[in-house]
């Protein structure tokens, strides 16, 4: 965790539906196509909260200039875990959006967004908007068509035409960004766990931490959509053993978990208590085994 945290308050203090929350790292162009496509997109009173690591490619000196938009300069890259942890001082709504800075948002994507969360019936809930992808990468998440992979040869236009047209029914297993918690929640669970940082598979663990605290309702809004360049930040980072450190932490695989209790990608449904069956719980002592024997192994030598 760095030692050098500035934060800059910038925004007007006034009632607010969302606040997003928007790590970036020396991503300068993506941070501002992404911030654009906020103002332009969106129709709600936002709350733009950035986390600029590092930010020695002008980033920090851009946001200085930007009286919309609150953030938290570090002087080294804090990761995913720690910056989302920081934002939450920053909050003014009632809900957290944690949007990749490698996203553009499409018309009405909060409105949409804030109307499913207005008809819920409590706050124990986590929601996702639907993420058009160029590449088909194998999450059933996701709508799958080529508008470009950067900013450089992005379809603007030609998304902008077709969104619309390009259907998803409401899924299970909202877990991936963009996603939307009430910050009560937020706070009842502590937030991200900072064991996984840099990030890797911290968002299953914040789903399973909201999973054990009650929440039944992980939605994926279709009608809510965002493009998403892909990974233009995560390629950089040296990865952690994320797989590994949420089995052992929850003594189930994070695969386990979104498959078999979330039941990820599959037309929503409202999930139904599940006991895991005793051939899943010796499969899973069995991968925690073969980590614990690899892990000796290693060190030994």
């Amino acid at each position: 965790m760095p030692d050098s945290i500035t934060k800059y308050l910038q925004t007007e203090d006034k009632v607010y539906h969302l606040s997003l929350l928007i790590p970036t790292w020396n991503n300068l162009e993506y941070i501002q196509f992404c911030v654009n496509a906020i103002r332009k997109n969106s129709t709600l009173s936002i709350q733009m909260i950035v986390f600029a690591n590092e930010g020695t490619d002008g980033t920090v000196e851009w946001l200085q200039d930007q009286k919309d938009i609150d953030f938290i300069h570090s002087e080294g890259n804090a990761g995913i875990c720690y910056a989302l942890n920081l934002c939450r001082d920053l909050v003014k709504s009632d809900y957290m959006v944690y949007l990749n800075d490698d996203m553009y948002v499409l018309p009405d994507w909060d409105k949409i967004m804030y109307e499913e969360i207005q008809a819920l019936p409590s706050k124990y809930f986590m929601l996702s908007a639907t993420m058009i992808e160029p590449r088909d990468t194998g999450n059933s998440c996701v709508i799958v068509k080529d508008f470009g992979d950067d900013t450089s040869n992005f379809k603007e236009k030609e998304l902008l035409s077709e969104y619309q047209n390009l259907h998803k029914t409401d899924w299970n297993g909202s877990t991936w960004p963009p996603n939307v918690v009430h910050k009560d929640l937020w706070d009842l669970v502590g937030g991200m766990s900072v064991e996984f940082s840099p990030g890797m598979y911290s968002d299953p663990d914040i789903s399973k931490k909201l999973y054990d605290a009650g929440v039944r309702i992980f939605k994926g809004i279709g009608a809510s959509k965002v493009y998403h360049f892909g990974s233009k930040s995560t390629k950089r980072l040296k990865r952690n053993i994320g797989r590994e450190l949420f089995l052992m932490k929850w003594g189930i695989s994070a695969n386990f978990f979104m498959n078999k209790i979330l039941n990820i990608g599959k037309s929503y449904q409202p999930l139904e208590e599940k006991e895991i069956k005793k051939k899943d719980v010796i499969i899973n002592k069995l991968k925690i085994l073969k980590i614990l024997l690899s892990s000796n192994i290693r060190k030994n030598g």
